[in-house]
C-alpha cells in the first residue's frame, strides 16, 4: 500500500472537499437572496455592494417594462441585473486579475441569480419595522456571506471590482469595499418615492435620509456579521507540547485530528538536558480534541496554547496573490 507520509488528501477526499464547498455555497446563497426579497426590496431600503446597485436599477425602473417583466411591476428584476453586470465584471477580471479568481465566483453568481428569480418579491417585508429589518437582516445577509467565502466562494460584484482596483492600485480590499457600499447608498437619495409609498409619506426628504441610514444600518450590521464569523471559523490557535512521550502525542494528534505535527529539538535551561517540543497549528474549534489527547497520553504535559492572527498553507487559508 502506497505511504502518504505527509497526510495529504487523497484525490477521493479532495473531491468530496469541492463537492461540500460548492453546495453549500448554492444552499447558503438562498437565504442570502431570501434577505433581499423579503426584507430590503419591500422597504425600499439601497444597501452596499452589487444587491445595492441592482436595486437601486429595480427601484428607477418601476413600470418601464410592463410587458417583458410584468411580475415585478414593470421593473428589471434583481436577478437579471445581477446576472448582467456580474458577467461583465467577471470578463474584465478574467482579463486582469486571471481565470482562476473566477472559478467559484462564476458559480457563486448563477446560483445567487437563480435564488433571486425563484424566491418572489413579498409586498410587506417579513419584518415591519425598517430600522430592525436592516439590523436582522443585515446579520443574517453578513453569517451568508461569510459562509460563503469560508468555502472559498464569492457571490460576485463589488468582490470582483475590488480585485481589479487592488491589482493596480495599492489600495486595501476593504477600503475599496468601504468606499463602494457608501457611495452606492448616498446615490439612493437621488431615487423618487416608489408608487406604492407615496401615499404613505408625508415628507419626501425625511423619506430619502430615513432610506439613507437604513441603508447605513444594514451594511454596518452585515460587516460585523461578516466579520464575526470570519474570524471565528478562521481563527486558528498554536500549540507549544513539552512532555516526555512526544512520539505518542504527535502520533495521536497526526492520526486522530489530521494535523501535522513538527518536533523541534530543545533544551532544558535549568536542567541542561535536550529535549524536544510538539509544535501543531490548528483550527481553534480542534483545540479541544488535542487538549484532551494530550491530557489522556500524559497527564503531567506542559502545554501552551495561543491564538495566531493567520496561519497560510495546506489545510489552512491560502495566500492570496
Amino acid at each position: 500500500m502506497a505511504q502518504n507520509p505527509h497526510n495529504l488528501p487523497t484525490p477521493r477526499q479532495y473531491k468530496l472537499v469541492l463537492v461540500r464547498e460548492y453546495l453549500l455555497i448554492f444552499l447558503v446563497l438562498c437565504p442570502f437572496a431570501l434577505m433581499v426579497n423579503w426584507i430590503f426590496v419591500p422597504h425600499n431600503v439601497v444597501g452596499g455592494g452589487l444587491t445595492g446597485i441592482c436595486s437601486i436599477i429595480y427601484y428607477a425602473t418601476q413600470g418601464l417594462f410592463p410587458q417583458a417583466f410584468p411580475e415585478y411591476g414593470g421593473a428589471l428584476p434583481i436577478w437579471l441585473s445581477t446576472l448582467v453586470i456580474n458577467i461583465i465584471l467577471l470578463i474584465i477580471a478574467a482579463l486582469t486579475v486571471g481565470w482562476r479568481f473566477c472559478i467559484r465566483t462564476v458559480f457563486g453568481v448563477f446560483s445567487l441569480a437563480f435564488w433571486y428569480r425563484v424566491i418572489p418579491i413579498r409586498q410587506e417585508a417579513m419584518i415591519e419595522d425598517p430600522l430592525v429589518a436592516c439590523i436582522v437582516g443585515g446579520a443574517l445577509f453578513g453569517i451568508c456571506l461569510g459562509i460563503v467565502m469560508i468555502n472559498n466562494g464569492s457571490s460576485g460584484g463589488t468582490d470582483i471590482i475590488a480585485m481589479i482596483v487592488n491589482k493596480y492600485r495599492d489600495i486595501s480590499l476593504g477600503k475599496v469595499m468601504v468606499v463602494c457600499d457608501v457611495v452606492i447608498i448616498l446615490s439612493s437619495y437621488f431615487l423618487p418615492v416608489p408608487d406604492a409609498l407615496a401615499d404613505k409619506v408625508s415628507n419626501v426628504e425625511d423619506f430619502k435620509l430615513k432610506r439613507i441610514m437604513c441603508g447605513l444600518c444594514m451594511t454596518v450590521s452585515y460587516t460585523a456579521a461578516l466579520d464575526w464569523v470570519m474570524s471565528r471559523l478562521r481563527q486558528s490557535v498554536q500549540f507549544f507540547i513539552f512532555s516526555t512521550k512526544n512520539a505518542e502525542i504527535a502520533t495521536a494528534i497526526n492520526q486522530t485530528v489530521n494535523r501535522g505535527v513538527t518536533v523541534l529539538e530543545g533544551k532544558g535551561w535549568y536542567s541542561k538536558q535536550p529535549m524536544e517540543v510538539v509544535t501543531v497549528l490548528a483550527r481553534k474549534h480542534e483545540s479541544a480534541t488535542i487538549l484532551h489527547l494530550v491530557q489522556t497520553i500524559d497527564p503531567n504535559a506542559f502545554v501552551s496554547c495561543a491564538n495566531v492572527a493567520g496561519v497560510f498553507g495546506s489545510g489552512f487559508d491560502e495566500i492570496k496573490k
